[in-house]
């Protein structure tokens, strides 16, 4: 079957005339001279080898940590609006279902219970922990280059979730997620240099038993990538098991207080302004184990938050007030990241809608908020209601995550991997999430003006001196990695070189680069004798060759 091919551009001859610099007789010149074509190609060749060139992360286009703050959708006036109604529903309202521990050792510091059995907080004691927390904490990785300071407007792009399905693009369906998909994404993640930390992605359906799930869930991700990693654990028991493995991991409890690489995502209230009974009591022993903490409240709008925009946020914030006041008065100082994660639903439905617009909004108002107290905010964007990698994920995807990151949120939790409101993860759209988050990384590092960059000498040079266009100009091969960002698996060769190329589908480059990860890359993060006695004294799932060359699902 012949395929038949774009046609080449025709040269825009009345175009080139009205150009003082480019004249017929160039334009012809071009056309049929082949050492000045082969000199362009060897111009390009040498373009790409520049590009190409390994450059120190610090005069990269995007690296972790690039300062936001540029989107504000709340005024001052209305972020002090939302503060003060939030202190008001601690004070008036106040969190039902405290355990007795919170109980004990809140009212301690001045909470009371309310006639109808809720745990109340004075604003003042919100206050006082406002001006002691801990801030400006470092969230370190298993290898120190990874480590984060998500502090001020400084934004770092993560994954999360616990997906119960994982897309499979080869029939379009979805199977049930297992073990091995979540040690795999890891590994994907520890090649992605947009996405800075790993949370697990989903929930493994292999592992029955709730201990083997928290502590398998735990182990894949700490094989997979020497990144941050975070995770959750369901009983206190659990949480005292990971630490015990997590001592063990970095040579003992010092090192592991010194520099605690694992934090707990901590679903500690039930919207609307209850606590969760169960994470609470997970919440202390960690915080007591010196691992860092996610405080997340999840609030649906117009089913468990206000449907008003602006109520889903005076919810969430007061919820994760109350967090941050209950932790500190458990641990004073101990490292929390404050997670407002309102999620927004389809009200015709019910269902959540994780990729609109509203989405967008309430997370960069939570972010905003997280700015207005100083503290270190996490919340979710980048995720989609698209089933598959298609146009509509990524739309979805590029509105929430673009929009939330110039907020200057500092961590962005979902932001790569996610489908179907959470219920599908796909190991390939980490991979193409990992492209659209460099874009979106450079607009949050926005435009640098100063002497150099306003490019007045270089300017002159080129239109007075120079051939009257800059693809050969110093500034510009100086400049090809510390300006600009290229995609690794989006294309964006010319419809010829498409057609040529044979074509390239994004989902399939997507796949072959997955594959290629998949079965070439095996981190030895923990190493033998270490894993010997993980697997001696827990209960460890993941099968070992699965982790090692000639994993026989690649063979």
């Amino acid at each position: 079957m012949r395929v038949s091919q774009p046609p080449e551009p025709r040269p825009a001859r009345r175009l080139l005339r009205k150009i003082p610099h480019i004249t017929q007789k160039t334009e012809d010149a071009r056309m049929n001279a082949p050492e000045e074509a082969s000199r362009r190609r060897g111009g390009r060749e040498s373009r790409k080898a520049l590009r190409s060139r390994p450059i120190p992360i610090s005069e990269a286009a995007v690296r972790p940590g690039m300062s936001g703050g540029q989107y504000k959708p709340l005024t001052d006036s209305e972020m002090q609006r939302i503060h003060q109604a939030a202190l008001t529903l601690l004070e008036t309202v106040g969190l039902e279902r405290a355990i007795p521990t919170c109980v004990d050792a809140m009212t301690a510091k001045g909470c009371f219970m309310s006639p109808r059995g809720r745990l109340c907080i004075p604003r003042s004691l919100v206050e006082d922990t406002l001006a002691s927390c801990a801030r400006h904490f470092v969230l370190h990785a298993r290898d120190p280059k990874h480590d984060m300071e998500p502090w001020d407007n400084k934004v770092y792009f993560g994954t999360a979730g616990a997906a119960v399905h994982t897309v499979d693009l080869a029939t379009n369906t979805y199977r049930e997620s297992v073990l091995v998909d979540l040690y795999d994404a890891a590994r994907i993640v520890d090649n992605c240099d947009n996405i800075h930390f790993f949370q697990r992605t989903l929930t493994a359906r292999d592992m029955v038993e709730p201990r083997d799930l928290d502590i398998n869930t735990m182990y894949a991700c700490l094989a997979g990538t020497s990144k941050h990693v975070g995770t959750s654990m369901v009983e206190p028991a659990h949480v005292e098991e990971c630490l015990q493995m997590l001592h063990f991991i970095a040579g003992g409890e010092a090192a592991w207080r010194e520099r605690p690489f694992v934090s707990q995502s901590n679903c500690f209230v039930v919207p609307p302004m209850k606590f969760a009974e169960d994470a609470c009591r997970c919440l202390e022993v960690a915080a007591r184990g010196g691992m860092p903490v996610l405080l997340l409240s999840a609030a649906q709008a117009g089913a468990t938050s206000p449907a008003a925009l602006a109520g889903t946020v005076v919810q969430a914030v007061a919820e994760c007030l109350a967090g941050l006041v209950y932790i500190n008065c458990i641990v004073p100082g101990a490292v929390a990241i404050w997670g407002p994660w309102p999620f927004v639903s389809d009200l015709r439905t019910g269902a959540m809608s994780g990729g609109s617009g509203e989405q967008a909004l309430i997370t960069s108002g939570c972010a905003q908020m997280g700015h207005f107290y100083g503290l270190t905010v996490g919340s979710a964007a980048g995720m989609c209601d698209a089933k598959l990698p298609d146009m509509q994920a990524g739309y979805e995807k590029g509105v929430t995550a673009g929009i939330s990151a110039m907020t200057g949120i500092n961590m962005m939790y979902e932001s790569a991997g996610m489908h179907a409101s959470l219920l599908g993860f796909c190991h390939e759209s980490l991979l193409i999430d990992n492209d659209m988050l460099g874009s979106i990384n450079r607009n949050v590092r926005g435009i640098e003006v100063n002497e150099d960059t306003l490019s007045l000498e270089v300017i002159k040079q080129v239109c007075l001196e120079g051939p009257g266009h800059y693809l050969g100009s110093e500034q510009t091969l100086e400049l090809m990695q510390k300006e600009y960002v290229y995609p690794l698996v989006a294309n964006r060769m010319s419809p010829k070189e498409w057609v040529e190329a044979g074509r390239p589908d994004l989902l399939e480059t997507a796949t072959r680069r997955k594959n290629e990860i998949l079965s070439t890359y095996y981190p030895d993060y923990l190493p033998r004798e270490i894993d010997d006695v993980l697997r001696r004294d827990h209960r460890i799932f993941l099968p070992r060759e699965v982790m090692e060359p000639g994993d026989p699902r690649w063979s």
